[in-house]
């Protein structure tokens, strides 16, 4: 974990199972606030800021999947938490999967909701792109090239509160942060170890996700032994903001949730 604590916040019912949820690159913990709700009538709720991300603190770049595994188990340990169910989304779906592997003692159950697990060269490619956007025309610069891949044309137009408020948190990375998450996402290399991971793993991709398609997902849902697969119709990348009724039916049933 960094030296200072990264931001976080745990609410829900005390003595409920805890569920440890992770941002997406360019997100905060913020992301999570369509699910919190109907997630507490079941679980402790923690989500944290990445580091580099909106109210946590900024090391120097580069940074790695280990680092960001550690900072996750850190924010465990400080809330005393032993063992929770994980739920992440793009780079928090990645992380949740390094926990599966390197520290699956900490970890109940996963979801891994639109990630990869590696990093072809067209991957690596389009992350130099970015950040060479991001030197030319900072954060804002790259939100603009990267909202249309995150939120259908439908949500942008009906739901303007939805995209404003992942601008908001996008906009509250540090140019350091992103440089330092880019890093870690040119160097993942979670495939070839998927089939180390024992607990019960969901993956879900969205329909219309360009950057974790679903037969992207749907392979590595093969290679990860007794896994479950499903895609949110006519989701983005951002599934849970951009289709939120149907991301929670697909996660209803894997997590024992209510459903009317």
């Amino acid at each position: 974990m960094t030296n200072q604590p990264l931001h976080s916040e745990i609410s829900g019912p005390q003595g409920a199972p805890v569920i440890l949820l992770l941002n997406s690159f360019g997100a905060t913990g913020e992301m999570w606030k369509p699910q919190l709700e109907l997630l507490q009538a079941h679980y402790r709720t923690i989500t944290f800021d990445a580091r580099g991300h909106g109210r946590s603190p900024t090391p120097p770049a580069p940074y790695s999947f280990a680092d960001l595994v550690a900072d996750a188990i850190g924010v465990l340990d400080h809330h005393g938490v032993e063992k929770a169910h994980v739920m992440g989304l793009s780079m928090g779906g990645m992380t949740a999967l390094g926990m599966g592997i390197h520290a699956p003692d900490r970890v109940e159950k996963i979801i891994c909701c639109a990630a990869r697990a590696d990093a072809p060269p067209p991957f690596v490619q389009n992350w130099v792109d970015r950040l060479a956007v991001l030197e030319s025309d900072g954060v804002e610069g790259v939100w603009n090239g990267t909202v249309d891949k995150w939120l259908s044309d439908d949500t942008r137009s009906t739901h303007p509160d939805r995209e404003q408020a992942l601008r908001d948190g996008f906009l509250s990375t540090s140019d350091e942060g992103y440089r330092g998450g880019a890093a870690a996402l040119k160097g993942l290399d979670y495939l070839k170890d998927l089939d180390k991971i024992t607990c019960p793993t969901l993956f879900i991709a969205g329909e219309n996700d360009v950057a974790a398609a679903p037969d992207t997902m749907r392979a590595m849902a093969a290679a990860c032994p007794g896994s479950e697969f499903t895609q949110v119709a006519g989701a983005r990348h951002v599934l849970n903001f951009d289709r939120p009724d149907g991301f929670y039916l697909s996660i209803a049933s894997f997590l024992k949730l209510d459903v009317e």
